[in-house]
């Protein structure tokens, strides 16, 4: 489409939405808890991942990118009437994950003219922005000149594909300003976890040595700081921020710190000291975060610094407008701005002209990704493993072969929800670009092996263990809970409550076991079924709509509207379909000598050192007394030309096509 065509179908648009997209269903009431205003507030947007439309199946988040513009113009509004300051931040991770992003050509074709709308005082770059040198060169060439001076770069370079020159992704490191009231020394920061898999026209430093470079030093020494704000595409309890943390509180003993984080995909608040906390604020633009900061003392005595009490608060806002209505004090009719309307009907233009309403079939039930567990028969896992798998990777003149078909389960990123699957689903529900491999002729003694390894123990584990201790990660529960983000084998975890196994502290002294169970009864005063989410007893309160249950450093109280708390299962990290495998006489698959081992190109390197550890523990010597052949990247080939998202397209064409007609779906 020509700019000026899309311009015109913009125009035909615009009268058409008030506010979220034409599309999007409504959303419920809930009790509500307001937002606490401080002396300086912030707004924190994380990890969107393309989903600037709202989440059109889901009515408690699906207010878009033109209805955040909205609000975060009311609020400012608000803070300019009550004298406060606000800031909005993002901390990465906007591309990948949904059609309005992957569909067109070149990616993003719309989406960064859509996300510069918003005013962001403080942005920076997540790990996805990195994956691919196009998307690296986009970044560096299109949103750091959106944004050009909030763009922050602390330790990520960018290698000009003209000069071959390494320099700073943005010319900022840091930013240093003051707040519009209450005229604050802000010094910010915007960093990157210790990112390995980018592509090459990128660098990412350790965080471990930035905190050493001399500009660094100069900025938490020099430079005047009424508050630190670091903001960084790292999970709130990774090592990484830890070690920033530390290095600012040693040469600022007082100076209180607000952290923004993300990554990991929870929502989270972490309570570092009673001077600096820090916030995650969810993933897929279903969370807007809240941060306030009270008590801030815009002097140059240290003393006083010492004596004023801060306090911070914080508020997880579901992104849907009835919420966003109530916050800004807004309703149907006075919320929406001429800027944010604009940018609705831009969204519904780009995804008209993107087709992505276009219908590939019915899902003819939920298929959830961790709302059940993976081997259940609501599993998108169990669908995969069953029928999709096996019958859609498939290479014709190898169909008869024994295979197993192994993937990570970090590749796919969504449910899939009962109705309509459209071109849209197939980018929401695995929106990587994962190409099909295998080894041909594998001992199936070897390949067997594969799989637990990769779930449960082995050299990876192993590796990523040493590699938390170099990075200055000493506690073994906090080693564990971020193994899944160094092995880059996807990030499965999408949990409202955190992942320690040991008791965890909430609120000031009390302390409750991380159960969902336990968790609710403090809540709600009673126990709730962690499958239905209901005890069968809902005397004395209305019926809740299903989200977020929040427990953090804070308590409790986090989530902006009061839920029914979901289900959430732990997943492994792979799971593998065996195929065509030769039947005993009891029909009862048998054990081939051999199979083609087929998986996708993210996880080969993970693949091959689970077979050769496979091999080394058993000697190098196969049961038959023949010598294992040690598999190295030269073994592995093509099995199938496209990506996978291609082949559960027509998997679904085929399958579900003509069940939107039958009324018994």
């Amino acid at each position: 489409m020509t700019t000026a065509t899309f311009v015109a179908a913009v125009a035909a648009f615009a009268p058409l939405v008030q506010a979220m997209q034409p599309d999007a269903v409504p959303p419920l009431p809930a009790p509500m808890r307001p937002l606490q205003w401080g002396q300086i507030n912030f707004l924190h947007t994380t990890d969107t991942h393309g989903w600037h439309a709202g989440h059109l199946q889901e009515s408690q988040y699906s207010a878009d990118w033109g209805d955040y513009v909205s609000f975060a113009d009311h609020m400012r509004q608000r803070a300019d009437e009550d004298g406060v300051d606000l800031l909005l931040v993002d901390t990465g991770d906007r591309v990948e994950g949904n059609g309005l992003y992957d569909a067109s050509t070149p990616k993003g074709q719309y989406t960064y003219d859509i996300f510069r709308n918003q005013d962001i005082d403080i942005i920076c770059s997540g790990n996805h922005e990195l994956y691919q040198a196009d998307t690296a060169d986009r970044e560096h060439h299109q949103t750091v000149p959106n944004f050009a001076g909030h763009y922050l770069a602390s330790n990520l370079d960018y290698i000009d594909s003209k000069t071959g020159k390494q320099v700073p992704m943005s010319d900022n490191r840091y930013r240093t300003f003051q707040t519009k009231h209450q005229k604050l020394d802000i010094v910010a920061f915007g960093f990157l976890f210790n990112f390995t898999a980018n592509a090459a026209n990128s660098v990412v430093q350790p965080v471990q040595q930035t905190v050493q470079e001399p500009w660094f030093m100069h900025a938490i020494t020099k430079e005047p700081a009424d508050l630190f704000v670091v903001i960084g595409h790292v999970g709130a309890r990774m090592g990484e921020l830890r070690v920033i943390y530390n290095a600012i509180r040693a040469a600022n003993p007082h100076t209180p710190i607000a952290i923004f984080a993300g990554h990991a995909h929870v929502r989270d608040a972490v309570h570092f000291d009673d001077r600096a906390v820090a916030i995650a604020s969810g993933r897929y633009f279903e969370t807007i975060g809240w941060m306030s900061v009270s008590g801030v003392d815009h002097t140059e005595h240290a003393e006083t610094k010492r004596d004023a009490p801060i306090k911070f608060a914080r508020r997880y806002i579901d992104n849907n407008l009835l919420g966003l209505y109530y916050h800004s004090g807004k309703n149907a009719t006075t919320f929406p701005t001429d800027h944010g309307r604009n940018v609705t009907a831009t969204i519904a233009a780009a995804r008209s002209d993107l087709d992505l309403e276009t219908p590939y079939g019915c899902a003819p039930q939920n298929y959830w990704l961790q709302r059940r567990p993976h081997d259940h028969p609501s599993s998108v896992f169990s669908l995969l493993r069953k029928h999709v798998l096996p019958e859609a990777i498939v290479r014709p003149d190898r169909a008869d072969v024994p295979r197993i078909v192994l993937i990570n389960t970090g590749a796919m990123r969504f449910d899939i929800f009962r109705g309509a699957f459209t071109r849209d689903t197939t980018f929401i529900v695995s929106p990587f670009i994962s190409l099909v491999r295998y080894i041909p002729d594998v001992p199936y003694a070897l390949a067997r092996q594969v799989l637990p390894i990769l779930n449960r123990f082995g050299p990876i584990l192993s590796a990523m263990a040493e590699e938390a201790a170099a990075t200055g990660v000493t506690d073994q529960t906090e080693a564990w809970a971020n193994v899944m983000d160094w092995r880059e084998m996807g990030v499965p975890e999408q949990y409202s409550f955190r992942e320690e196994e040991a008791d965890n502290g909430v609120g000031a002294g009390g302390s409750i076991k991380n159960d969902q169970n336990a968790a609710q009864k403090l809540l709600f005063g009673r126990k709730v079924d962690s499958d239905s989410g209901s005890d069968g007893d809902d005397a004395g309160r209305p019926p809740l709509v299903a989200g977020y249950t929040t427990w953090d450093d804070f308590g409790l109280d986090g989530d902006d509207a009061i839920h029914e708390p979901l289900p959430r299962f732990r997943l492994p990290n792979c799971i593998q379909a065996e195929v065509s495998f030769p039947k005993a006489k009891s029909e009862v698959a048998a054990e081939p000598e051999t199979v083609d081992f087929v998986f996708f190109d993210f996880i080969q390197k993970f693949v091959l050192q689970a077979l050769a550890y496979a091999e080394q523990n058993a000697g190098g010597v196969a049961p038959d007394g023949t010598t294992y052949k040690h598999y190295t990247d030269a073994d592995v080939e093509s099995y199938l030309e496209n990506k996978f998202t291609d082949y559960f397209a027509d998997w679904v064409k085929k399958n579900w096509g003509d069940m939107c007609g039958d009324k018994s779906v």
